[in-house]
């Protein structure tokens, strides 16, 4: 096996640096093929563009050339050009100085949410109306990203607690972070408008400022992180051989974390965020190790790095517009092309990446034993919770109703006026509920059959499978009924369902791999849906925008009936099985031994899940975290049984969703936030506190 492919070890996942002296020739063979391909895709990439100055004119600029072609080249393609170069280079390097100190191939600036914290503070300041150059504008982004990468660090351990835990933790964070940018791009849509396309990784350039003031820094830090490069050879050795022979690990972790948030900052402050490339880029380096010697060497392995990322950044955007014309690449980001490329390397790595993290334990083990009183006293008590806040919901809103007309509108005694605000009210309020249960019975049923605590159906793509389905039918066909709307979106989330559980089949269905395979998915599938966005309705971003995160808003009841329907034909189902899946939290062998049929069983499982997810989807778009946090908060209260765990976790999945409905709907009211925004921003507490829990448990390194 190759070291990408290798089961994590004590000292270090990515193996040491080779000892000895560098092979020259390859290593000098390497760099010029490198650059060589550099230098035809940068010369390709001038040639294109929205003009119609080709390559015959720029090669007449030898001889002379004309003042249009000058200026086309100088306004236009140059800044775009440096600007990929520039940022291809500091986003390799991040990415590789990322991967080292976490000793881990999939940590990069965005499953470490780097690119999501710098994404964040830029689109705050820009959401108040504040105007800044490009230097203070990445002060403040190099602060978001260093903050988001430090917490997700911590929650994991420093990278070392396992591939999984780590990229859990970051897309909880980013998810969480990119839940607030998306607040404020609907909230000051007018101040914000045309950061959702940035906020992809965009590489257009009005002229070369932003570049010239950053590109010091930039070239600061890779010269900082070139001193070091031997430093990270003997700290890939393992953290008591570093200790042993003289190096502070702590700080030297710290300062190459500084160094690569610095890198990642400065690209976000530039072009937005560019999706994966520095998990692209140094992997591809990596991968040349047999045949170029010495390539993990730190002061190869950077450089290298740097250069592969200019290679991924321009390749993609040349590849944008010759498949889709030059002005693609104005209207659609070069990050949507980079982050598909990405989640594909990233599927590929997981197929060969083996994870004996802390997470691979039943997500009961921790849960205390309750008596039967104390579980019929919890589940009177959720479903109180969850009717009050039904009620509450169909009382609050832009327009505030008594009790005693919600009353009379029962028993239809209300005036007109009244009448037609609770009847617009109500498949509001039964979206939420009903799709808040499924999803909670779909995250109870995922976390089983996985055996994985910090599992839920969004993280394994089912969700973004369901709404490309849903966002792909509403943008070619604005008038599909709702009836084909939830089809579609029912279809993406088998389609991805299939997808994942497919590509993570091995001889065996690992959880981990699972997880990882269904993250990369997850992100393939959101770039779809923002080049379905930028592509074909760049001037109504709102709609998919609020689509995306989690609304009730205009729901019908004939929207509400496909969910309601999926609980009553699947929630007897999972309920039916409960024994097995209490087998199935405990290991592979129990179940066999038992006489369950576990890949039939868990097949059955998970495509009910992706079932309920889908429906859910449909009735209110994309919400997270219901499906992570229900599971959980309901194993606290009565213990690991499924018996016990699902009805009060369905209870807890609708209340929460209800009640973040309802405080979307009245906070800013007349103005209104999406429902997944506020679950996103109640369940990230809750889960960034169970990873800092769990996180004593994480292996450390030796």
């Amino acid at each position: 096996m190759t070291e990408l492919s290798a089961p994590p070890r004590s000292e270090s996942a990515l193996g040491p640096a080779p000892a000895g002296r560098l092979p020259g020739t390859r290593i000098v063979g390497a760099f010029i093929a490198a650059t060589a391909l550099a230098l035809v895709v940068a010369v390709v990439h001038l040639t294109q563009g929205t003009s119609a100055v080709g390559a015959l004119d720029l090669l007449r600029l030898l001889t002379g050339g004309d003042d249009e072609t000058v200026r086309v080249l100088v306004a236009s393609r140059m800044p775009r050009l440096l600007a990929g170069l520039t940022i291809g280079v500091a986003l390799g390097f991040a990415g590789a100085a990322l991967q080292s100190i976490a000793r881990n191939p999939l940590a990069s600036p965005d499953t470490l949410a780097v690119n999501a914290g710098a994404h964040l503070t830029i689109v705050s300041v820009a959401a108040f109306g504040i105007a800044l150059p490009a230097l203070p504008a990445g002060g403040l982004a190099f602060c978001g990203g260093l903050a988001a990468a430090g917490l997700v660090m911590a929650m994991s351990s420093g990278g070392q607690a396992g591939t999984t835990r780590l990229i859990l933790a970051g897309s909880a964070t980013a998810l969480a972070l990119s839940s607030v940018s998306m607040l404020l791009l609907l909230l000051f849509e007018q101040a914000t408008i045309g950061l959702f396309a940035w906020g992809n990784g965009s590489l257009v350039q009005s002229d070369l400022n932003a570049l010239t003031q950053l590109a010091p820094i930039i070239g600061l830090a890779i010269v900082a992180l070139m001193l070091l490069g031997h430093r990270l050879d003997i700290l890939a050795l393992g953290d008591d051989t570093a200790s042993v022979l003289g190096l502070d690990v702590r700080r030297t972790r710290l300062i190459v974390t500084v160094l690569a948030v610095l890198l990642s900052a400065a690209a976000v402050t530039l072009t937005g965020p560019v999706g994966f490339v520095g998990l692209c880029a140094p992997v591809i380096v990596r991968l040349l190790g047999p045949l170029v010697p010495g390539v993990h060497r730190h002061r190869v392995l950077l450089p290298l790095s740097g250069i592969a990322g200019m290679v991924i950044v321009l390749g993609s955007d040349v590849l944008l517009r010759a498949a889709m014309g030059a002005q693609a690449g104005v209207d659609i980001p070069t990050g949507v092309v980079t982050t598909l490329l990405g989640a594909a390397i990233l599927i590929w790595l997981a197929r060969r990446h083996r994870d004996a993290g802390p997470t691979r334990r039943p997500p009961g083990g921790h849960a205390a034993v309750r008596s039967a009183a104390f579980h019929r006293t919890v589940v009177v008590v959720v479903a109180t919770v969850a009717t009050v806040g039904v009620v509450v919901g169909m009382l609050a809103g832009d327009t505030w109703v008594l009790l005693g007309d919600l009353v009379n509108w029962v028993n239809g005694n209300t005036g007109p006026a009244y009448t037609f605000v609770l009847d617009q009210r109500w498949p509001r309020v039964a979206a939420a509920l009903l799709a808040g249960a499924a999803l909670a019975v779909a995250g109870t049923t995922v976390q089983a059959v996985c055996r994985n605590p910090l599992a839920e159906p969004g993280i394994l793509g089912i969700t973004a499978g369901a709404g490309l389905g849903a966002v792909s039918l509403i943008t070619f066909v604005p008038l599909a009924s709702v009836w084909a709307v939830s089809g579609m979106a029912g279809l993406g989330a088998m389609l991805a369902f299939a997808l994942v559980y497919g590509v993570a089949w091995r001889g065996g269905l690992s959880s981990d791999r699972l997880v990882l395979i269904g993250f990369g998915a997850w992100q393939g599938g959101m770039a779809l849906i923002t080049f379905l966005i930028v592509s074909r309705d760049p001037w109504n971003t709102g709609k998919a925008l609020t689509w995306m995160s989690g609304s009730t808003y205009g729901r019908t009841a004939t929207q509400v009936l496909p969910v309601a329907i999926a609980l009553l034909v699947l929630t007897p189902a999972v309920v039916a099985a409960r024994r097995e899946l209490d087998l199935m939290a405990l290991d592979d062998d129990t179940p066999r031994v038992l006489g369950v049929r576990l890949e039939r069983t868990r097949l059955v499982a998970l495509g009910a899940a992706a079932l309920l997810t889908a429906t859910a989807v449909s009735a209110v778009g994309v919400i997270g975290f219901v499906g992570l946090v229900a599971p959980h908060a309901a194993r606290a209260l009565v213990g690991g049984r499924h018996a016990r765990v699902l009805p009060v976790a369905a209870l807890l999945g609708a209340a929460l969703v209800s009640v973040a409905d309802t405080l979307g709907r009245t906070v800013i009211a007349p103005a209104q936030i999406p429902a997944g925004l506020v679950t996103a921003l109640i369940g990230t507490p809750y889960f960034v506190w169970l990873l800092w829990r769990s996180r004593a448990s994480a292996p450390q390194s030796r």
